[in-house]
């Protein structure tokens, strides 16, 4: 009975705060539906369902130490009322990045306007979060990919050939004696890299103290996807060479992605708990 009681009185004193967001999800729906849409179609953005909740659970945690009445913040309101005016625009205009981003400024608005200042640098980061459910745009995905797909080429030709495998590289296609190898857009590493990041970026603020020590291992996530992309892409190489071709377009191919991903990840924790390491004995 007292948690009942406890539930209505706090859904009565933010009863408008709930009001608006309920709002803000009913004419979003679509958006929403297009997002969901892209997490489950593309297995490299499946990171997406886990946002919201991270999101609503960081809240959670931190809120015994906000405090109310808050004094309403104007910046906040400002805020609520460019990421509207960017959903209206960019639904006209059929630009879903937009239109994504801008949900997040509005509900990132409400919550400073509603919060006010000083509880929401308690909780900024749960806010921020949600800019990591929305996939890469289209825009820089293609301008990035292929730079890092020749990168990815030439390291790889480069390190074969100096363990011995008789290759060469033309454009992003590497040639060995039985195979060619194509690096394409899968195999560039970006598609991972939200991911990695958005770890990064978690592991970084409930783990790691300051604000220095988090952004390194936020950045961290950059040289570490492209390194394992290359590592898997000369396993490939190597597999072709050595064994037969037909493995590496076998499902050994599809596996050592995971593979992959998960060294990348115990890569990152090992980075944490190094940055965490030196500040306990520092």
């Amino acid at each position: 009975m007292i948690n009942e009681n406890l539930a209505v009185y706090h859904i009565k004193k933010h009863l408008f705060l709930y009001i608006l967001l309920a709002l803000i999800v009913l004419f979003n729906i679509p958006i929403l539906i297009s997002l969901v849409a892209d997490w489950t179609r593309d297995g490299n953005y499946s990171h997406g369902f886990l946002i919201i909740p991270i999101s609503i659970y960081l809240l959670i945690k931190r809120r015994n130490d906000l405090t109310f009445p808050a004094i309403n913040s104007r910046m906040g309101l400002a805020l609520f009322l460019i990421g509207c005016l960017g959903l209206i625009f960019g639904t006209a205009a059929s630009e879903f990045f937009t239109t994504r981003l801008s949900l997040v400024i509005a509900v990132t608005g409400l919550g400073l306007y509603y919060l006010g200042k000083d509880n929401f640098k308690k909780v900024w980061f749960a806010f921020a979060f949600l800019l990591f459910m929305i996939p890469i745009p289209a825009v820089i995905y293609y301008a990035v990919t292929m730079p890092m797909q020749l990168l990815a080429s030439k390291a790889t030709t480069a390190i074969l050939h100096f363990i011995g495998v008789p290759s060469h590289r033309e454009g992003n296609i590497i040639y060995l004696p039985a195979y060619a190898l194509e690096v394409n857009e899968a195999c560039s590493g970006l598609r991972s890299l939200e991911t990695l990041m958005a770890l990064g970026a978690l592991f970084g603020y409930l783990i790691l103290p300051g604000k220095i020590k988090p952004w390194i291992l936020f950045l961290s996530a950059i040289p570490i996807a492209i390194v394992v992309n290359i590592v898997r892409l000369i396993a490939t190489a190597i597999e072709a060479y050595a064994i037969s071709p037909k493995l590496a377009e076998s499902f050994l191919h599809e596996l050592s992605g995971l593979a992959v991903f998960i060294v990348a990840l115990i890569l990152m924790l090992l980075i944490a708990g190094l940055l965490k390491w030196k500040k306990n004995t520092s």
